[in-house]
């Protein structure tokens, strides 16, 4: 009796041991390690309660998504910023802009964000939280906190932020690859202010690319027009990088202004992705919406939370997707799949033995159709990963190993990309206006406004990112070295500027400081 009650207590001892030594060992992990660890860990603790009876009930899953989302509120400096409406603008869209111009006061918006961290991280938009002075969260239990931003990557819309709490309600990351069109799924978040909301549909389309991320760059894909012209004079398309990446999940569940950064969910409570725009003429609900599939922002976080940046991988080629309108120009039978129309030399591509007029059908064994599937799967990749092309030459299939290169070796276009120098007397930092941007506004010289810094003169006066400076003082700049020399030929102590912008040309000035 002595001898099995001794082996009881010694059992307890051990059982009690190990479930410390685990705890511990939970509580260890939940401050370091990647995303998917963490939410691994939480949700062996915590599993997912959500079954299906084989009809439509989104209980469960609405019960088990809510808690985790959060409303944001962002507040701005003051600004005279004017919003330029667009059917697909983010900003006008998700927070109202609607061309109005906006007075010279502190202004504030809103959207939302998904706990991914018991420990307080949270995932969001780019354009939910950038250029914001301050960002609070509203907790689901109405605490209000105030939140750092961790990163931001605008080449996606997506952003990592944190609050200084714990055991927060998480919700669970899915697999975005599972997706399927037709598939059921919830949007949460705070659409119009308002509390929690959710609201359903389904996956009507994957992959979606809609030119808003890159709107304002001209990217890899080279137009049609671009191409002839490519073929008939050797000719690369002179444009400004473009590293964003689309590869959307289109749904009909109702999202509106607020919504943005906040979850879209599958039937059994999983996060698929995160909602980002909408296609609207009017900025509300027309029936389509996007998200950014969830396999691509677990990258994009794992590398914010290790590396406090973006770290992309780049193959090191530029391409047309093919369709049956211009398989015939490009002269190959071929309808689909990406038409590598050069090879970037000293890329991962080039070492691989990828050559100009190569289709590429597959990645990893993915059937490749387009841009944006192509953009996704190697946009969750890092410098020094290997990825398979499967690759059309000669009408045999062939597969090539192609390691991926970091930014200085992503290819010509990025390269090429103008040096961003910050002038600090303006407050402000510039770079050369490219050869489109040019074109594009009639003008032979200027220097593009890539940033402005919150109470300094630029900003003061309401100077705005995006603008191009043409004149300075009266003279032409072409360069930040330009700027900086005509700065000082100032009349009556009066800093003149004259430039362009999408609403026109304008001149300005500002007292010397």
């Amino acid at each position: 009796m002595k001898k099995i009650l001794g082996i009881t207590v010694l059992a307890a001892f051990i059982g009690g041991a190990a479930a410390i030594g685990g705890y511990k060992l939970f509580e260890r992990n939940q401050s370091g390690g990647t995303i998917s660890e963490k939410q691994q860990l939480y949700f062996a603790n915590n599993p997912l309660k959500v079954s299906s009876s084989g009809e439509v009930d989104f209980v469960q899953a609405s019960a088990a998504v809510a808690p985790g989302v959060v409303h944001i509120k962002t507040t701005y400096a003051a600004s005279n910023k004017k919003s330029q409406s667009s059917p697909f603008d983010m900003f006008d869209d998700f927070f109202g802009g609607g061309g109005r111009q906006m007075q010279r006061q502190p202004s504030a918006a809103s959207g939302s964000g998904v706990i991914i961290s018991q420990d307080g991280y949270i995932i969001t938009n780019n354009h939910v939280v950038d250029n914001a002075e301050k960002v609070e969260v509203i907790l689901t239990d109405r605490r209000k906190v105030e939140a750092k931003v961790i990163g931001r990557d605008p080449n996606t819309d997506l952003a990592l932020i944190k609050v200084n709490e714990t055991g927060l309600p998480v919700v669970k990351m899915g697999n975005s690859d599972n997706v399927q069109v037709g598939e059921w799924v919830l949007a949460v978040g705070f659409p119009l202010d308002l509390n929690t909301t959710v609201t359903a549909g389904i996956v009507s389309a994957k992959n979606r690319s809609i030119g808003i991320i890159g709107r304002e760059q001209q990217g890899n894909e080279i137009t049609e027009e671009e191409y002839r012209e490519y073929q008939r004079t050797g000719k690369r398309p002179d444009r400004p990088a473009n590293t964003s990446i689309e590869s959307f999940i289109q749904t009909d569940a109702a999202i509106n202004p607020g919504n943005s950064g906040g979850a879209l969910v599958n039937a059994s409570g999983e996060l698929i992705g995160i909602n980002s725009a909408i296609a609207s003429q009017s900025g509300y609900n027309q029936g389509y919406g996007f998200a950014i599939p969830i396999n691509l922002a677990r990258k994009i976080v794992d590398d914010f939370m290790k590396y406090g940046s973006v770290k992309r991988g780049y193959i090191g080629v530029n391409f047309v997707p093919l369709s049956a309108d211009n398989s015939s120009e490009i002269k190959t039978s071929e309808v689909s799949g990406l038409y590598v129309n050069d090879v970037v030399a000293g890329g991962g591509a080039a070492a691989a033995g990828l050559k100009q007029g190569d289709v590429i059908k597959k990645v990893d064994g993915v059937v490749i159709n387009d841009s944006p599937d192509l953009q996704e799967r190697i946009g969750r990749l890092n410098p020094g990963d290997k990825v398979k092309l499967s690759v059309l030459r000669d009408g045999s299939l062939k597969d090539f190993t192609v390691t991926l290169k970091g930014e200085p070796n992503a290819g010509v276009l990025a390269s090429n990309a103008p040096k961003t120098v910050e002038v600090s007397k303006l407050g402000a930092s510039f770079a050369p206006a490219t050869a489109a941007q040019k074109s594009k506004y009639g003008i032979d010289n200027g220097v593009v406004v890539t940033s402005v810094v919150t109470g300094k003169a630029f900003d003061n006066i309401g100077v705005e990112k995006g603008l191009i400076i043409t004149k300075v003082n009266g003279q032409a700049v072409n360069s930040v070295t330009d700027v900086q020399k005509a700065l000082p030929q100032t009349r009556n102590n009066m800093i003149y500027m004259s430039g362009v912008s999408p609403e026109g040309t304008f001149n300005f000035s500002f007292p010397a400081q």
